[in-house]
């Protein structure tokens, strides 16, 4: 297996907007930015914090994955990624230990990086990341 470290942290909200003080003036941590995923139909809000960055996801569409998780449970911690060095093999050995995979393909994520889900079955309800960052950042 190969993961690294604890990647980012994604955490569903209603609205950047209203969100982003909170974590930039009253946490103070560092914001880089937004970024829209078109694939994961989210707007992203970036912080660093230590060696982690937060990422508030701000749903595009009220179909999204995202929308359907607020709805569902309200804003709050959607996920936990996990950086790893080859996600193709990660996911093949998740896949041969009967781990349930959301995404048994990579997909495009925030920063040019490569994304699986691994489902919250399979993760003691957690929803999980994969996540390989691009070499050409």
């Amino acid at each position: 297996m190969a993961i690294q470290k604890i990647d980012h942290i994604g955490i569903a909200v209603e609205s950047l907007e209203v969100q982003i003080p909170f974590y930039r003036d009253v946490l103070q941590f560092e914001f880089r930015g937004t970024e829209v995923v078109e694939e994961q139909q989210v707007r992203v809000a970036i912080f660093r914090v230590g060696g982690v960055r937060i990422e508030l996801l701000e749903p595009t569409n009220p179909e999204s994955p995202v929308a359907r998780f607020l709805k569902k449970n309200g804003a709050g911690l959607h996920h936990i990624a996990y950086q790893s060095d080859n996600i193709g093999e990660d996911i093949q050995s998740f896949l041969a230990q009967n781990i349930k995979m959301i995404d048994e393909e990579p997909k495009s994520g925030a920063h040019n990086s490569r994304i699986a889900f691994v489902h919250p079955k399979s993760s003691g309800r957690v929803l999980t990341e994969l996540c390989q960052i691009s070499s050409e950042k």
